[in-house]
């Protein structure tokens, strides 16, 4: 019988699952908006109710193992989302409970960025590395760090939160409460900030000054930069610079063989993964230059994150086997 593990990758924006198999093939994808769903309960329902209406569609009636889940401050010891900065529920959410108890399935969750990380490692480019830190450029910044083989959680379920590291004391506003976060800086949301603040300071000439903040995003300040626009390539000298300069810090504490860039600025390509790896450079210790990588993400991009939040079960799976 075929096996089969779900993927949940619960987002700022939208909420995307499907269902794997090891080898890497998805048979069912889709999306919910997670924006809107001020009533968790509400949401946790529509997504349920449009999950077995997936699983009702697979041919060859096939064994489901269990579920997986990323989440922003999603914690793999208590199985809780937890005041999530970028999710519109603050309070204390048992989301493993409320699943296990819908599908009668074993669930797992974790920091979103973690399970990026997993992903890489059974699914992606880290397939033969031990140490390596997965870098989520979404709507906020996440991480996930691999040492010796084994994800790193810390004590308390929440290491590696690398997007809430201080870059500017007094900085901006960032939704974790405190000011001057990486991730106000370097992420989706971080750039198109840094492109207004730009417009305000400067006179330059760019097509981005007739569009609205809200209707802003990674693609048309990219698609900008392609064309030359000033201000888009010095929005992404900017963050690159400032990213760059924290994983040169990250590196200090884990020495990783590659730092794996994911998320929609990491589509970006060589125009947010040029400034950041000459800024990690140039902030290095000696003996640390030119032996670390900064990579896109091998999974595939349209799949990867189904198959971040699946690759938990299979890691887990493959584990009990063992």
């Amino acid at each position: 019988m075929k096996k089969l593990a779900i993927g949940i990758d619960i987002g700022g924006t939208n909420t995307k699952f499907g269902c794997a198999d090891r080898e890497g093939n998805v048979f069912f994808q889709d999306s919910i908006l997670t924006t809107g769903h001020k009533d968790f309960n509400a949401y946790v329902h529509q997504l349920s109710s449009s999950i077995h209406q997936k699983i009702s569609t697979l041919e060859g009636n096939p064994e489901i193992i269990g579920i997986g889940v990323g989440a922003p401050n999603g914690n793999i010891y208590t199985g809780t989302i937890e005041d999530a900065p970028n999710l519109p529920w603050k309070t204390k959410i048992p989301l493993v409970n409320i699943l296990e108890k819908e599908f009668k399935l074993p669930v797992i969750l974790t920091n979103d960025a973690n399970a990026a990380a997993i992903g890489e490692q059974v699914y992606g480019g880290a397939k033969d590395m031990k140490d390596f830190v997965v870098i989520t450029l979404g709507t906020g910044l996440g991480s996930g760090i691999v040492a010796n083989g084994q994800l790193v959680y810390g004590h308390d379920g929440y290491a590696g939160e690398l997007g809430h590291v201080n870059v500017k004391p007094n900085g901006r506003q960032c939704g974790c409460g405190k000011r001057g976060c990486l991730e106000t800086y370097a992420s989706a949301t971080g750039i198109q900030r840094t492109i207004y603040k730009l417009l305000a300071d400067y006179n330059t000439e760019s097509e981005l000054r007739d569009i609205s903040f809200n209707a802003l995003n990674t693609k048309m300040i990219s698609d900008a930069a392609k064309r030359g626009d000033k201000i888009a390539l010095q929005a992404f000298e900017y963050t690159g610079e400032i990213l760059g300069r924290k994983l040169a810090d990250t590196v200090v504490h884990t020495s990783p063989e590659a730092f794996f860039i994911f998320g929609g600025l990491a589509n970006a390509g060589s125009l947010i993964i040029n400034p950041t790896k000459q800024a990690m450079e140039d902030n290095l210790m000696s003996f640390y230059r030119n032996k670390i990588k900064i990579i896109p993400s091998g999974l595939d991009g349209a799949k990867a994150a189904i198959l971040g939040a699946s690759s938990l079960i299979w890691k887990k799976y493959e584990e009990k086997q063992e």
